[in-house]
């Protein structure tokens, strides 16, 4: 795909994101897509087929970039030092592309949809990442042996996406740093008193 491409898909994206978390799927329109973006009406079916193929290609494009922040966020760490990267890593996404996340979140619950397998295997590819790392604690005996790291990296990525959520709506003032220190601490079991 070329460059101007690309670029004009991630404008389609980026207008539709926030529409879609506005107002809804149905209710959001091709041409207020391309009027947010800034292009034709017949840029957007250049692009993509329909609607529809528009914001399966958006899911794709946000759980890619959210997949590939959270392996970058591991890469080179120790297991446990690798999940408390990745939950910042999740929070540092979330901070940066609210819509998509507020999005993402819904559409995890909507199994009616067109999408909703597509947006399944996503969600699966960004919590393989996770259990990945937990499976390599697990092997260096950081872990319990019996844990389920596919459950637990499914809480772990619902955890950041929810408590993300709820961190931009409802406590604001709160810092990244402060919010994540939580989350680790919450993660390590560090939340009873010693």
């Amino acid at each position: 795909m070329s460059q101007r491409r690309s670029a004009t898909r991630q404008k389609l994206y980026e207008a539709a994101v926030i529409l879609i978390a506005e107002k809804g799927f149905s209710a959001t329109t091709v041409d207020e897509i391309a009027e947010r973006a800034q292009v034709a009406k017949g840029t957007v079916y250049y692009n993509f087929a329909s609607k529809t193929e528009l914001f399966e290609g958006l899911l794709k494009h946000g759980t890619g970039l959210l997949t590939d922040s959270l392996r970058q966020a591991a890469e080179g760490r120790a297991p446990l030092e690798g999940v408390d990267a990745m939950i910042r890593a999740g929070l540092v996404f979330i901070a940066a592309y609210p819509s998509f996340a507020q999005l993402f979140v819904a559409e995890t619950w909507r199994t009616n949809r067109a999408w909703h397998e597509s947006l399944r295997m996503m969600r699966d590819s960004a919590v393989a990442v996770v259990a990945g790392v937990l499976d390599e604690a697990v092997r260096d005996d950081l872990l319990a042996e019996d844990l389920d790291t596919q459950l637990i990296a499914s809480a772990l990525f619902g955890m950041v996406l929810v408590v993300a959520l709820d961190w931009l709506a409802f406590q604001p003032e709160r810092s990244l740093d402060d919010v994540h220190a939580a989350l680790v601490r919450l993660v390590h079991g560090r939340i009873t008193p010693a």
